[in-house]
């Protein structure tokens, strides 16, 4: 077998041709360079001029350049929740879209759609009081891109991170919070006169419709939630109209932050009211499709006349945020035309309940326009031409060059994000798969994942794809994160060594190969082939994984890359069909806020998805690990985790990692580089747009920095 060499090849040199087209059409359009480094202070003493051979010898040296990005990355910072009612503004103004509407007799005045004045979500943005207007132009992908929209225009939960000093909570729906003395009880406050955006009031009623009608329904919810189980003597209850209280069997530390994450149990209306979660529906809107409200021969007509099969998916539509314009939301903006046309628009919410210091309410930009990208060339070209507002979603950080050589003549400006978490990308190893008992096998045997992670050169990938921007290595967390066991983790079993990875595989009986090279199975002699499914989003997975097959060619192992719509693999994901899940490990920075793409905890979770279903389900489906194996013992210590303190919860964290990554749960290839949502390409006229943002699943980048208060600086001129 001939291994090519990499500097010479890529699927990216037909995009780089197209890239190199568009600059032609563009004129070049070159950027300004980057500011230059502060000049270092002068010395005490002169130092002798240089020889005429010494100066004509450093004129022909090359300058030492800055790393690819470098200077992209600025100091993070973000916008102000104001806690103190004493500053809160007492006159409120409106966009004027609302206003002719409230002229018109459509609307009411500004004042009465707000909550009372006490209760106000007040934010003081990230650098100056905004201005109304303009539509926000950014790119999706299809349907199952309904992310897209939540992270720009969701952010409904309860709870909320600080912009700029993560892992600190402030707060959002619920304008506060308190503890019980031992723990077991936490009480949250609903802001009074919050109402969704069809104009009727939030209540407790509705989180209540959700826990009692949603969440305890077993055909609208099977599985419940680890992070609120009810089964273990979890409750919650409405204390009045505006109080809900939880309670727990034990101090649960953990659960302030899971309402401010982006965990599906109270993960917010949103993003998450398609699956029956969030924590809360509009109960006035939900009750017509619902059988506990509506008589069931008059819900069957319903049924059919909308073209369901059965009540549940008929609910789960309806209480889809990017799908159902009609639906009553509690977000800055709402959906005006769905997710499944060409163009997915949102427009303002009239009742959202934010405003800024001086009594505007937001959101400054009237609507976000989302147009659908074929693919995510196309996508990128636009973003390249300057067709987007903000756009972070999607673009790839190989085109980083180009970006930067448009900027001036897309009139933008570029940022990057690095992540935290281990892999931005990495092979997410099934080990509960039964499809063929042959690979299965393979796949829960530990020397084999460890040699498939030592036959990939990372270096190369990190070069080609990642432009030399990321850290190679395991799929453990940062050495930033308290939940990191040590620096030593990020190299193990995760170095180039071909040769090693042949002696593992030869040790472990995969010893005979066919007459190219390639290992043969046990079971019937025929060459032995995995099969991965990348998915054509945020990061050339596709790319990477030709090059993890060339990689994997030299230690005898096939491996078929097949890429897929991203709806059809996460389906079959959750059926447990795929072997491996080549993605990011985002989220599992905050390991027990987002643990899906680190363990077995759920039929999402790519490295064990039927153990998954095993875990959350208690015992009543999926596939359960073998009692001795290491996935029990790391599921028994995650449940251990969720009741610990914090401080337990930190050393249980770390033990984990340990395990997982001397185990392999996940092949990681290279992280940190803000491949995955990091690169940013704004327009110059967008304000209050942050120099740098928590790149994190637990904050919904850029959520967290509350694009309610992004703006035009020329709207209305």
């Amino acid at each position: 077998m001939t291994k090519w060499t990499r500097p010479g090849w890529l699927p990216l040199l037909s995009l780089l041709l197209v890239f190199s087209l568009l600059l032609a059409a563009c004129g070049g359009g070159g950027s300004a360079p980057p500011p230059a480094e502060e000049a270092a202070p002068a010395a005490e003493e002169a130092a002798p001029a240089p020889t005429a051979a010494e100066a004509e010898s450093a004129a022909e040296a090359p300058a030492e350049e800055a790393p690819l990005g470098a200077t992209l990355i600025g100091e993070i910072e973000g916008p102000e929740i104001v806690t103190d009612p004493a500053a809160y503004p007492t006159s409120f103004n409106e966009a004027p879209m609302l206003a002719e509407m409230v002229a018109a007799g459509e609307l009411p005045p500004v004042e009465e759609r707000l909550p009372v004045q006490s209760d106000l979500l007040v934010i003081q943005p990230v650098h100056e009081i905004g201005k109304y207007g303009g539509t926000w132009r950014r790119g999706f992908t299809g349907p199952a891109d309904g992310q897209n929209g939540h992270r720009v225009a969701g952010g409904d939960r309860l709870l909320f991170w600080d912009a700029d000093e993560f892992p600190k909570l402030v707060p959002n729906v619920a304008k506060g919070w308190e503890i019980s003395e031992d723990g077991t009880e936490i009480t949250l406050f609903l802001r009074q006169g919050l109402k969704w955006s069809d104009g009727q009031p939030l209540t407790t009623a509705d989180y209540m419709f959700w826990f009692e009608h949603m969440y305890q329904n077993e055909e609208l919810v099977p599985v419940r939630s680890p992070f609120f189980n009810i089964d273990e003597g979890a409750t919650m209850e409405a204390v009045d109209d505006y109080t809900l209280k939880f309670t727990f069997p034990f101090a649960n530390s953990l659960f302030l932050e899971v309402l401010a994450s982006s965990v599906n149990v109270f993960g917010g209306h949103a993003i998450f009211g398609n699956t029956g979660m969030g924590g809360v529906a509009p109960a006035h809107y939900m009750q017509q499709f619902h059988p506990d409200f509506v008589d069931q021969e008059e819900l069957d007509a319903l049924v059919a006349q909308e073209g369901f099969d059965n009540w549940v998916n008929l609910f789960k539509d309806k209480n889809t945020w990017q799908r159902n314009p009609d639906l009553p939301v509690i977000t800055p903006w709402k959906t005006e035309n769905p997710i499944t046309t060409d163009n997915w628009v949102l427009v303002r919410n009239p009742y959202y309940f934010g405003v800024d210091t001086e009594g505007n309410q937001l959101p400054y930009i009237d609507r976000i326009s989302m147009t659908l990208a074929e693919n995510l060339e196309v996508l990128n070209l636009r973003a390249i031409a300057g067709e987007y507002d903000y756009q972070a979603r999607h673009v790839a950080l190989a085109n980083l060059p180009v970006l930067l050589e448009n900027a001036a003549t897309g009139n933008y400006r570029v940022y990057l994000d690095p992540a935290q978490h281990g892999a931005d990308a990495g092979l997410q190893i099934n080990q509960s798969y039964e499809a063929d008992p042959e690979i299965g096998k393979w796949l829960r045997n530990v020397d084999f994942r460890r040699a498939l992670s030592l036959g990939i050169d990372r270096d190369a990938i990190n070069e080609v794809i990642f432009l030399g921007i990321g850290t190679p290595g395991s799929a453990v967390v940062a050495e930033s994160s308290p939940f990191n066991p040590g620096p030593e983790y990020r190299t193990l079993w995760a170095t180039y060594d071909p040769d090693k990875a042949n002696e593992m595989l030869d040790a472990i009986g995969l010893d005979q190969k066919d007459a190219e090279g390639y290992r043969l199975r046990t079971d019937n002699g025929e060459r032995l082939v995995l099969e991965v499914n990348p998915i054509p989003a945020f990061i050339q997975f596709t790319a990477v994984a030709e090059m993890v097959k060339e990689d994997w060619a030299e230690i005898g192992i096939f491996l078929n890359v097949v890429e897929q719509e991203r709806g059809l693999v996460e389906q079959r994901r959750a059926a447990n069909e795929l072997q491996m899940f080549l993605w990011q490990n985002d989220g599992t920075d905050e390991l027990y806020l987002y643990p899906y793409h680190a363990l077995p905890v759920a039929n999402n979770s790519g490295t064990g998805p039927a153990y998954g279903n095993w875990y959350s389900s208690g015992g009543t489906q999926g596939i359960e690990p073998p009692p001795d194996s290491s996935v029990r013992k790391v599921l028994d210590m995650f449940s251990q985790g969720l009741k610990a303190t914090p401080e337990e919860r930190i050393a249980i964290g770390q033990e984990i990692w340990k395990i997982i990554t001397d185990e392999v749960w996940t092949i990681g290839i290279v992280g940190q580089s803000g491949a995955f949502m990091g690169v940013r390409v704004v327009k110059n006229n967008m304000g209050n747009i942050p120099s740098r943002q928590f790149n994190i699943q637990a904050g919904q980048t850029p959520n967290i920095s509350r694009p309610a208060t992004f703006y035009f600086t020329d709207a209305g001129q």
